[in-house]
Formats: C-alpha cells, structure tokens, sequence
C-alpha cells in the first residue's frame, strides 16, 4: 500500500492560483509547492475525480439525487508516489484515467451541481488545517480561501492554451484535433465566466500574470518574487 508522505510546512499559508483551463495552473502550482514545501492541493482532479465515479456507474451528471449517492461512498485522495502526487479515488489510483477528454461531458454537468461543489469545498478547506498549500482551481482566491495569504490570477489567450493541451496529449499518445481543443477551451471559458455558482473571475487583490509568452519556470520566478517581496515588507512593519 502506498504510504501517504506529508512532510510539509504547517505555518497554515495559503496560495491561491486561479485561471482558465489550460493556462498552466496544475504545472505552476506544483513546482511552487515545490520551492516553498507546501501541499499541493489540484481542485480540477477533484472535480474530475467525482466525474470518474459517477463515469463508472454510469450515472447522468445532471441528475441531483444521483450523484448525490454517488458522493456519499466517496473518498478522494492525493498520494505520494514516484515522486508525483497521484489522485486516488476509493483506495484506487485514477490519476491518468481522470485527464481522459471523454471525461469532459460529465465533468462538466457535475461542476455546475451545487452539491458537487459544496462537498469539494469541505474537503478543499480541511487541508488548510494541517498544512501550508498551494491550491489552483477557478474560484479559490474569491469563494474557497477569499483570505488566502497569496493571491495570483494566471491566463494566457486561448489559442496559447489550446497548443500546450494540444502538445500534452500528443505526449501521451493521444491524437486530437487542435482546433477542436481550441474551440472546447472557448466554451469551457465561457461557462466558467458565466455559470451562477462561484464563476471564474479574478479577485480583486491578486496578482495576474499572463504566461502566454512566459514558459513555467519563469512563471514561477515572478509568483516567488511576489511572495518574498509581500514578506519583506510585511516583516518590516
């Protein structure tokens, strides 16, 4: 069995990254939970976790009552292994078959449901009791941690977005169309922006960065200049 490994940094700090599918926000975050040992905490494989469940019993995504007894016989786990954070879902490793483009319908009729997001949110802020964390999703600096200590909002422009998802299933042997990816990103971007339960939008107090011409590392480098830059000054007073 595989053993769980938290050996993070339990100052109880928070950093929030949001953004639009595809921005990068998965990779980003984890290299900066890396650089500052804290939990990295991926809340789109939650949501794909629970799309995965409900997949495998053949559940209708829009169908409340359903999904709701799927969720009640749900354990969603991040697991230390090879190194990687690696998503279980009831005991079992699911982290490659949550990233299957298949998911994508069902993902997105569960995200809408308010007894989906009501169960993730709990299980979102219980982590922030025992650990520093990194979060990323789409709503976690303006509804799951709106007193987050660290804020950032990552984009990039569509066609950007659309050649790095492009890239990263053709590395896994997956061949899909790009301009079928651009034109999922533009709508999954439009029902973000304008779904009536927390929507994607920017908070008002973080910190945007726009990776459209930034590779990750830099990306990094500018979020880890924002954090130390926010200590200093904050310790000078």
């Amino acid at each position: 069995m595989t053993k769980h490994h938290y050996p993070y940094n339990q100052e109880g700090i928070i950093v929030a990254i949001d953004g639009p599918a595809g921005a990068g926000k998965s990779t980003i975050a984890k290299a900066l939970a890396l650089d500052l040992n804290y939990l990295y905490v991926d809340t789109g494989a939650m949501y794909r976790a629970v799309a995965y469940a409900c997949a495998l019993q053949n559940i209708d995504g829009k169908n409340e009552e359903s999904v709701r007894k799927v969720l009640e016989n749900l354990e969603i786990e991040f697991v230390e292994k090879n190194s990687e954070r690696a998503v279980f879902v009831n005991g079992i490793d699911v982290t490659d078959e949550i990233r299957n483009p298949n998911l994508y319908q069902i993902l997105s009729a569960i995200s809408s449901q308010p007894i989906v997001r009501n169960f993730l949110l709990k299980k979102q802020r219980a982590f922030a009791e025992r650990f520093s964390m990194v979060m990323e999703g789409r709503d976690i600096g303006t509804v799951v941690f709106p007193n987050a200590t660290y804020k950032f909002f990552l984009t990039a422009c569509p066609e950007v977005r659309a050649k790095r998802r492009f890239l990263e299933f053709k590395h896994k042997g997956i061949h899909r169309d790009e301009a079928l990816i651009l034109e999922e990103i533009k709508a999954r971007d439009f029902q973000d922006q304008t779904r009536e339960i927390a929507p994607l939008k920017k908070a008002e107090d973080s910190i945007e960065i726009d990776s459209s011409l930034l590779n990750a590392e830099a990306v990094v480098h500018e979020m880890l200049y924002h954090i130390f830059k926010k200590e200093k000054v904050e310790s000078s007073l």
